[in-house]
């Protein structure tokens, strides 16, 4: 896929999630979340052809700019969303698939100073409430939500929904709404 239709695409995805969206221009001008993915995937090819200072540095700089910290070595999918953004943090073994929203102040962080995979993986179309922490190597499958302040340690299935703290799993009725779990007070402390 070439740059400007990647462009397009994550254009498109932000106003698909964000209803506040009113066009691409103001989109792509004023959405730090869209930035900050921007400038990952710039460091992320830095990072994977060794150029590790440059990409930790350039990192940072987005981190300042954004107020987001995406590590260059995390893997990001297409029509990845941050809404809001400001403090969201995303470490070096983070995996994230297609299609997955993060709201503020989520952390996909680890829980060991042990080397190789220490952080989350997301599944296609996993949704990260505000304030929510996964830790850890866990896998997220596809089409799970994940509550607003949950605290996640262990894996979950696919078209599940993680709530509490410690998180606790329950399947996905059907029908349910990712949108109205993210903001239904029972989902959230």
């Amino acid at each position: 896929m070439g740059l400007v239709a990647r462009l397009r695409e994550d254009l498109a995805a932000a106003k698909l999630r964000d209803p506040a969206a009113r066009n691409g221009l103001e989109i792509a001008v004023l959405y730090s979340g869209l930035h900050a993915i921007w400038a990952h995937r710039l460091w992320h090819a830095l990072w994977e052809r060794r150029m590790r200072f440059l990409a930790r540095a350039g990192s940072q700089l987005t981190r300042w700019l954004t107020g987001i910290e995406i590590h260059p070595g995390a893997k990001i999918g297409r029509r990845f969303f941050i809404d809001h953004g400001m403090g969201v943090v995303i470490g070096e073994t983070a995996e994230i698939g297609d299609d997955v929203m993060l709201y503020h102040g989520v952390t996909l962080g680890g829980r060991t100073r042990d080397g190789g995979k220490r952080h989350p993986t997301l599944g296609d179309g996993v949704v990260v409430g505000a304030g929510a922490k996964v830790l850890g190597p866990v896998v997220i499958g596809a089409h799970t939500a994940v509550g607003a302040n949950a605290v996640v340690t262990k894996d979950a299935p696919a078209d599940s929904v993680l709530v509490g703290v410690p998180a606790k799993v329950r399947s996905r009725r059907a029908g349910e709404d990712t949108r109205a779990l993210l903001t239904a007070p029972e989902y959230s402390i």
